[in-house]
């Protein structure tokens, strides 16, 4: 049985209370000391967390979180098994204990709070539940004071916030001790003693988004991004803060398949089962590149000719859906400025929706409609009704929303993304189109912290630097750091599949395979192939079979090997069909090794491996690579190279003797 006497040696306080992992690993530490509300975490007996504060200071209002009394705590052991619609893993372990500190002021103002701790065996979270108060329904947060008592000798990897490009930017490796501006979470971490573990958040509503920084105190310490009058949220009472999340693992590779946010989310409420996930082209990628424009003109992209042929491409290809960018009033001139403009209803002269529309349903072809707001909430919300209907009237059952622009404008005021404002304004988008039977792509998002499960409608957000800042701006090593960063907080459309390396304006590093890898690496519920038609038709086909065949759901996902910022190897099980899809994905360094099939079923299984060849080079020689097909089990290994900037995708197909 395991025992806690003689672990800590703390002064007379008013109480402790230690709530243990169902595995015992991890337990936190609760205590009051001088009426002044702590918590510690420990991992293996080991401090992971040390001595951090909890609580609020408030405007106009004496501070949360001291001068406390215990009125009552309770304890609970939950056990459960979740099931989700779609993603990376089908089935999810819900198990924790808990506990809840039911608070007071026994004098002054007598507020009443609580804070909830859930204990996973991977994880420890913790929230602040505040009911109405008998003087006043409502307070303002000046700020949250919840610390996360680090070590500072700790690495962590970041990206910085109240930025211009939101989240978009390469990740750095610095020490704890140096993180003196805030950043984003998930903030990943490896303590000295070989921990791993990421700070983030979940179940965010109406209220600013969390980023991470060293306080006075030199704690690592959450900075709510603030709302343009300098406070973090204005709240009606009762309210419950976001559950504030810390990620825990043995390594890096292990972290990735981190679930417990989803669990710190409720059930949907609604009937979702008409969600699907989908694979699709668009008529993106021609403009990026200088063939077509998104403004009406001589090289207009999404005209309704245009459209009918990527139609008809997408059904040669055989891929279900295709995203129309530039099809609406408002891109002419500079659209950054002038997105206040923009309308969703009304098209261009050279495109008819209708049109396109009905001829996209002949074909068994889903439509991706596309909102840029450019971050001028007011004018799209006095339209969103009105364009959500627009869409449900004619079929589409899909929408990429954008919000480019360094902050939003809403209620005449410039504001953050991930504002309290930003927050709500993101959610209002994704119930209304839960009531319109339409499923969302976000990009400029709120970063994911698994709403998903409550409404999986909100199919995938962007959220970080995708292939639209290659030509420079990223390296291979980039993609080697979102599956220990970004992709903890969900999936994300990273527009995979760019087969025109070359090109003279947006020159990719990648090879070949690798862009295909990313079908597997880089999860998302609605994921794009996001290069010409042609280009697929006139080359490489062979490769592009792989894009074809890569399902956008899964049961199940093991990670296989991977470290932070160098490579990332990892297999998901199909739903329904039982096959399995393996994808990796390297930096600059070429790496060699062998996969073991461990991790499949018994039986054989028709292995069809796309790989770089050996003198394959993201800048010298993208396209090099090799294709092979060969039987085999679970008690085999392939020998797979990976280029520098490279990668390698399998698909394992179960013979039919497997029952499968």
């Amino acid at each position: 049985m395991f025992k806690w006497a003689n672990l800590f040696n703390f002064k007379k306080q008013d109480f402790e209370k230690t709530i243990v992992s169902p595995n015992e690993r991890n337990s936190c530490v609760v205590f009051l000391k001088n009426g002044q509300v702590f918590y510690r975490v420990f991992r293996d007996n080991k401090i992971i967390i040390d001595q951090s504060e909890l609580g609020f200071k408030l405007c106009g209002e004496n501070p949360l979180g001291v001068n406390l009394k215990l009125i009552r705590s309770t304890m609970k052991r939950h056990e459960e098994t979740i099931e989700l619609p779609w993603g990376e893993d089908r089935f999810i372990k819900n198990n924790y204990n808990e506990m809840a500190f039911y608070l007071t002021e026994p004098k002054d103002d007598k507020r009443i709070f609580t804070l909830r701790f859930r204990v996973f065996d991977d994880a420890v979270a913790f929230r602040y539940e505040i009911p109405p108060q008998p003087k006043f329904q409502r307070l303002s947060v000046a700020e949250e004071l919840t610390e996360f008592n680090i070590n500072l000798n700790s690495t962590t990897w970041k990206i910085p916030a109240y930025q211009p490009d939101r989240y978009e930017y390469n990740y750095e490796k610095c020490s704890v001790f140096d993180l003196k501006r805030p950043a984003h979470t998930p903030l990943t971490i490896k303590t000295p003693r070989g921990c791993y573990l990421s700070l983030h958040e979940a179940a965010l509503y109406n209220y600013g988004s969390m980023t991470i920084k060293l306080n006075a105190k030199n704690k690592l310490s959450t900075d709510i991004t603030p709302l343009s009058d300098g406070t973090k949220a204005h709240l009606n009472l009762p309210f419950e803060t976001p559950w504030r999340l810390v990620m825990i693992a043995d390594s890096a590779i292990e972290l990735t398949t981190n679930r417990v946010m989803y669990c710190l989310n409720d059930p949907p409420r609604q009937d979702f089962s008409w969600v699907k996930t989908l694979k699709f082209i668009g008529i993106w990628w021609a403009m990026y590149v200088g063939e077509w424009t998104w403004a009406p003109g001589e090289r207009h992209g999404a005209t309704t000719v245009h459209a009918k042929e990527y139609i008809n491409a997408a059904v040669r290809l055989g891929i279900a859906g295709l995203l129309i960018e530039g099809w609406n009033d408002g891109w002419e001139g500079d659209w950054l400025e002038n997105g206040i403009n923009n309308s969703f209803t009304k098209s261009t002269p050279d495109f008819n929706l209708e049109e396109v529309a009905s001829f996209a349903r002949s074909c068994n072809i889903e439509l991706v409609g596309h909102h840029e707001t450019v971050g001028f909430i007011d004018n799209y919300e006095k339209q969103l009704e009105t364009a959500y209907n627009y869409y449900a009237a004619n079929g589409i059952h899909y929408i990429k929303t954008g919000y480019a622009g360094s902050q939003i404008l809403i209620n005449g005021r410039r504001e953050y993304h991930h504002s309290q404002l930003g927050v709500m304004h993101y959610q209002k988008t994704v119930e209304l189109a839960a009531k319109k039977h339409i499923c969302l792509d976000i990009h400029e998002p709120i970063k994911g912290t698994g709403i998903e499960r409550t409404w999986p409608n909100l199919l995938s957000r962007e959220g970080a630097r995708g292939q639209e800042y290659e030509g420079g701006a990223i390296t291979p090593s980039h993609t080697c750091f979102l599956p220990y960063t970004r992709l903890l907080a969900g999936g994300m459309d990273y527009t995979n599949g760019i087969f025109d390396i070359k090109n003279s304006v947006k020159h990719i590093n990648t090879t070949l395979t690798r862009q295909i890898a990313y079908f597997v690496t880089i999860y998302s519920g609605m994921a794009m192939a996001a290069d010409r038609p042609y280009i697929y038709e006139e080359r490489h086909m062979d490769v592009f079979q792989f894009i074809r065949d890569v399902p956008t759901n899964f049961e199940r996902t093991i990670p296989l090997a991977g470290e932070i910022g160098e490579y990332y190897v990892v297999a998901r099980k199909a739903r329904d069909s039982g096959e399995w899809y393996v994808g990796g994905v390297t930096d600059e360094t070429p790496r060699r090794f062998n996969l073991n099939l461990d991790f499949l079923d018994n039986g054989v299984y028709l292995a069809e491996i796309y790989t770089d060849s050996d003198d394959a080079h993201y800048r010298d020689n993208p396209f090099g690579h090799v294709i092979s097909k060969k039987h085999v089990g679970r008690n085999e290994a392939l020998d797979i190279y990976m280029a520098p900037g490279g990668g390698f995708a399998i698909r394992l197909v179960p013979s039919q003797s497997n029952g499968a």
